[in-house]
């Protein structure tokens, strides 16, 4: 029996420890807003928070983040500054890269209060986006930086 701690729950999973954490969440837990994209942790859209920082679902097996704090898009606050910026960017298009992309985005922001463009690039260039929204994605970040700065 697996014992995880996600989005502030407790849950118990009986699952082998080498299998994916993305495969617990979403077959399991039936938490979906976490996609699986390549299945070989190129591509970002697995993205969750442990313990804070952004990894690959898809290639951390459970039985390694036992004791951790895991976060997956569905924790994250709809008024969270990312999401909102997100929204007012008019980010999504099809949408299915967005849940990593913004959990790859607010780990990257909260080590970085003002971030540059090559720095919020660099942050970001492991998430891929089939539409090419890159530009939206930048302008969102900035955005959502700029709102979390105000007193």
């Amino acid at each position: 029996m697996i014992h995880l701690q996600i989005n502030g729950k407790h849950h118990s999973v009986d699952v082998t420890p080498d299998v994916p954490l993305l495969w617990v969440i979403r077959e399991h837990l039936k938490l979906t807003g976490t996609k699986y994209g390549c299945g070989i942790g190129m591509c970002g859209s697995c993205t969750v928070h442990i313990d804070g920082k952004a990894e690959r679902s898809c290639q951390m097996p459970v039985g390694e983040v036992q004791g951790k704090k895991i976060t997956t898009i569905e924790g994250i606050p709809e008024e969270h500054p990312v999401k909102q910026a997100w929204i007012k960017a008019q980010v999504p298009q099809c949408g299915y890269c967005q849940p990593g992309q913004i959990m790859q985005a607010i780990a990257f922001l909260s080590g970085e209060k003002d971030p540059t463009e090559e720095k919020t690039v660099r942050a970001m260039e492991g998430n891929l986006c089939r539409c090419g929204t890159y530009p939206s994605i930048k302008r969102a970040i900035q955005l959502a930086a700029k709102e979390g700065r105000k007193p």
